[in-house]
């Protein structure tokens, strides 16, 4: 690809679909009661074309709305019925299929009603774009590696209040509608609860009428597919995009270059030219995001990587040089082949930070594409932050700081303090970790080979910060501001701008200088110059004496000391602290519940946080009750209707509440014991589907899934597990079934490729349910099943049916977690530690239906010193378990390593660093009154009400109206 300015624009065409077909638009129309196929030929007016098209909002032409939207327009108030329905399918499965037209199975059926659906959503789609360009409103703009998007038809069928029709249609057609939502992968776009959290917030921001978009990256395998074997996880690729995906639209029309390597050069007044490098193109793939009960539908935009056909080396390919020939296409297609690819080399920390910035990149000149069109002719900068915000999910997307200042200086021609200055007025932050490992930092070096031009501005942005922390503190206690400055720059064992060395050896040479005049009586002078004179006799000879007072060098001398205070380690590497970019560049900086906010103040940011407190706040995060309720659990949310009086509670979750009252109500709870228990026979179906083990309905399901990790313990539960197993074979038959209350114990979740001891983890709960589940003398009592391949999908299908839910993460290390809240909000009761969400929930359910233990979080710093010093004793019951695992009864592996890493007290890998020793004996105890609650079926059916009564928090719609409100500063916008 030539070298070309590297600005903003993007190439664009007349009409995003088929504009050299003679027709235009596939829709629907009212006639005799029934949609009916029309086609929109080229001779209705332009208008109507506009207005059932999918429009391009990147188009270098602004389009007029002359007149509003009618709902004759949009078809408002038109519910399509069954035939019309079926019919769309069939002209689907016809005209529009990816299958052969002999036959109607399962694969086509599910594509042939995608389309169908997307068709509405695409009305309802490209009327909210046009609405919110004519009210020129401010819009939210989120920014995320990941979105866990889960299955999009049932959702999509579900908000549109479409249900009972689309069922009744595919019944029609020969098929059912759960069978054909079956058939739809899920979007390999995400991982674990950030990615989640996303799509929650998306559906909600729909939902609620609030003007946003969310931006991210089309991962063409994901993280991956997770098999288990008997050697434990085994990945491979996942195959989502294998068959196509029936809900994006590619914009071919929508591209932006997107720069590496290369060099700076200096450009007209002051301004700089990044040059030569690598180039690549960002296309834009749009997927419709729908609110419920609403006709907003609101975009996400997906970007894939290539370069122009041109780059393709014919004369290499000809001559037999195959890889030569596309290894600029492949070397551009990859950074969107795989969502984290593994960084333990050079090129995996170079190709995330690729995926990191083209995320960035092309959003932002899209944005700025979007505020330019539609502000018209004239552009007046200085209302950016007033129509656009910009929302960092994490770190991953912190070079949206650095990218938006290059765009407004070198691209806008706007001066360094504006372009800075609208940066921090229009980017915010969300923290999600408080892991150390987890908070990004970047090789100086390798950030200055792949963007050289940023690491200039970030230079620029760490020289600003410490000025402004020099004025805030002063520079009286030069240790004091180390400490400070080791703690808030974004370069870390990197030296200091030359503005502020010159500021520090001037401020150190007035307060040395020995000949400044200070008024003070004479006689003190005398006094101190001659203990000064004798304490030159005591360190130095006459003749260096004599030197220094000929050749006075004091400024050197303080740039020295200066300097040496200041030094460098040549023995760490350089880095960048994104973190520290983020609080620095960002205007507001949120955790994301009650506990990890106050840990983001207290010691994450504590030194950002007492120079601008003003921009910390919480956000408790929260789920969609849509797809985590409403449509996942059908069966309750009948009761939860029934007995509230309204449907209203699933936009307005605070209703819940109203079940508190009817908590001992008898009825309730039969109705509620019999939900669970349809639930708890699919969920029994589901397992024996996926691993082969037969599982008792009748038995408690207990339930741990989540990304596989140290800090989640898994370990702790299958090691409760293992104790239980243990006692209960050493006990007689009759003595299992009066202690022990049966149990169906289930994990799921994916430890990352690279992650060896997350994976030894996987293979530690695989072994164990392999012996387990094959003792006949345990037989029902206990059973231990891994679910392969933990996603959205399967979270849906487990999640109603579960009855205890395991967050049991090291108190204080858990950001929020969401998972908890789905469960809680599907009646299940949680056993946990305080930390994350957990507070909040156990505060809102009430003590009496959560099952704590552990240490609290403020406990874990002290707990860590005890053991380190050698002070730990560990409980004899954990010493058992240990001793037992490594007696091989669970198998040949050598499970040295997993045990050692809870031995010792320092060392990677060693001391229990996540204090499973130290919880252990709490948790056993812990579980004993899970049982114990569990025997009383009255009891437990009324922790469960509870429970779902008191979720109402938890609901994404409390989370987003709380951004909208504090953060963004967005209005809700609803269609006529």
């Amino acid at each position: 690809m030539a070298a070309l300015p590297f600005s903003t624009t993007c190439s664009h065409s007349n009409s995003p679909l088929h504009h050299n077909s003679r027709s235009s638009f596939i829709g629907f129309s009212q006639r005799n009661n029934l949609w009916q196929l029309l086609v929109i030929t080229k001779s209705i007016s332009r208008r109507a074309i506009r207005k059932l098209s999918v429009k391009n909002v990147a188009s270098d032409e602004k389009q007029e709305l002359k007149d509003p939207l009618t709902k004759r327009d949009t078809f408002h108030d038109f519910v399509p019925d069954s035939s019309s329905i079926a019919s769309s399918i069939k002209f689907h499965a016809e005209f529009t299929s990816h299958f052969s037209p002999e036959k109607f199975e399962l694969n086509k059926a599910f594509f042939a009603t995608a389309e169908s659906v997307r068709d509405s959503l695409i009305i309802n789609w490209n009327a909210t774009n046009d609405y919110y360009e004519r009210k020129n409103v401010k819009l939210a703009y989120y920014m995320s590696m990941e979105y866990l998007q889960g299955r999009a038809l049932l959702n999509a069928i579900g908000n549109l209040q479409l249900l009972g029709p689309y069922a009744e249609a595919l019944r029609k057609l020969g098929h059912n509608l759960e069978d054909v939502a079956n058939k739809e992968p899920d979007a390999a776009l995400g991982n674990g609860g950030l990615g989640r959290l996303a799509s929650c917030f998306l559906d909600s921001l729909a939902t609620l009428n609030y003007p946003a978009w969310g931006y991210g990256l089309r991962y063409k395998y994901g993280l991956f597919k997770q098999h288990i074997t008997r050697d434990g996880q085994v990945e491979v690729a996942e195959n989502w995009l294998e068959m196509g995906n029936p809900w994006e639209i590619l914009r071919n029309d929508v591209s932006y270059p997107v720069k590496f390597y290369g060099e700076v050069i200096p450009g007209p007044n002051g301004s700089k030219q990044w040059v030569g490098g690598e180039n690549i193109l960002a296309v834009a793939y749009d997927v419709p995001i729908p609110g419920y009960k609403t006709r907003t539908t609101i975009n996400l935009r997906l970007w894939s990587t290539k370069v122009s056909q041109e780059e393709f080396d014919l004369l290499a390919f000809n001559s037999g040089d195959h890889a030569k020939a596309y290894a600029v296409l492949k070397n551009a297609e990859k950074i969107c082949y795989v969502l984290y690819p593994g960084d333990e080399s050079i090129e995996g920390k170079t190709l995330r930070l690729k995926q990191q910035y083209t995320l960035c990149s092309a959003s932002l000149q899209d944005i700025i594409a979007r505020f330019e069109k539609r502000s018209g002719k004239s552009v007046n900068w200085d209302t950016l932050p007033d129509k656009v915000v910009v929302q960092m999910n994490d770190t991953h997307p912190t070079l949206c700081i650095p990218e938006l200042i290059r765009i407004l200086m070198d691209v806008k021609g706007l001066s360094w303090e504006k372009s800075w200055n609208m940066t921090k007025r229009t980017v915010a932050y969300t923290n999600h970790t408080v892991l150390p490992e987890a908070l990004e930092k970047w090789s100086l070096t390798l950030l200055q080979d792949l963007l050289p031009r940023h690491v200039g501005i970030i230079r620029m942005i760490d020289e600003e910060l410490i000025h402004e922390i020099i004025s805030e503190y002063g520079i009286d206690d030069l240790e004091l501001l180390q400490e400070r400055l080791k703690k808030m720059r974004i370069l870390e064992n990197i030296e200091l701008p030359c503005s502020v060395m010159e500021l520090l050896s001037t401020e150190e040479t007035s307060t040395v200088d020995p000949v400044k005049e200070i008024h003070v009586d004479d006689n003190d002078v005398k006094a101190t110059e001659k203990e000064e004179e004798k304490d030159d006799d005591d360190e130095v000879g006459e003749e260096e004496q004599e030197e220094d007072s000929d050749n006075p060098s004091i400024e050197e001398d303080t740039d020295n000391k200066v300097e040496m205070r200041f030094k460098v380690d040549p023995k760490l590497p350089m880095m960048v602290r994104m973190a520290n970019l983020c609080v620095a560049g960002g205007f507001s900086v949120n955790g994301v519940a009650a506990i990890h906010s106050e840990i983001v103040k207290v010691e994450v940011f504590n030194e950002f946080y007492k120079l601008w407190p003003e921009k910390f706040q919480n956000k408790t995060n929260g789920v969609t009750p849509r797809r985590w309720i409403r449509f996942c659990n059908p069966d309750l949310s009948k009761i939860i209707t029934k007995w509230i009086g309204t449907e209203d509670w699933v936009t307005d979750l605070e209703k819940l509440a109203i079940l508190r009252k009817f908590a001992d109500n008898e009825d309730l709870q039969l109705e509620w014991i019999e939900a669970k228990k349809i639930n708890k026979i699919k969920v029994a179906s589901f397992i024996k589907d996926k691993t082969g083990y037969v599982v008792n309905p009748s038995a408690m399901f207990d339930v741990q899934v989540k990304r596989i990790h140290e800090y989640k313990r898994q370990l702790l539960n299958i090691m409760g597990i293992v104790y239980r197993y243990k006692k209960m074979k050493e006990m007689s038959a009759e003595e299992r079934k009066e202690i022990f209350v049966p149990r169906v114990c289930i994990f799921g979740g994916k430890a990352f490729a690279t992650y060896v001891q997350a994976k030894r983890i996987v293979k530690f709960i695989t072994d164990v349910g392999a012996t387990i589940n094959c003792d006949p003398d345990i037989g029902d009592l206990l059973k231990v099943v891994f679910v392969p391949d933990y996603n959205v999908s399967v979270a849906e299908m487990l999640i109603p049916g579960s009855e205890l839910s395991q967050h049991i993460s090291t108190a204080g290390m858990e950001a929020s977690g969401t998972s908890n809240m789905k469960f809680a909000m599907n009646g299940c009761i949680v056993i946990g530690t305080l930390d994350g969400a957990n507070v909040e929930i156990r505060e809102e359910v009430g003590e009496d239906n959560f099952f704590l233990f552990g240490a609290r979080a403020e406990e874990i710093a002290g707990l860590r010193k005890e053991r380190a010093e050698g002070k730990f004793v560990p409980d004899p019951r954990f010493e058992e378990v240990k001793a037992y695992v490594r007696s091989g009864v669970f198998g040949p592996y050598n499970y040295e390593e997993l045990m050692g890493s809870l031995e010792g007290n320092e060392g990677y890998g060693r001391a229990d660093y996540f204090l499973v020793g130290k919880d252990f004996p709490s948790y056993l105890e812990c579980q004993e009154q899970v049982d114990k609650a569990y025997r009383d079926q009255k009891r437990w059916t009324k922790m469960s009400i509870m429970n779902t009564a008191g979720s109402y928090k938890f609901s994404s719609d409390r989370t987003i109206h709380e951004y909208a409100r504090d953060i963004w500063r967005i209005e809700p916008f609803e269609l006529a």
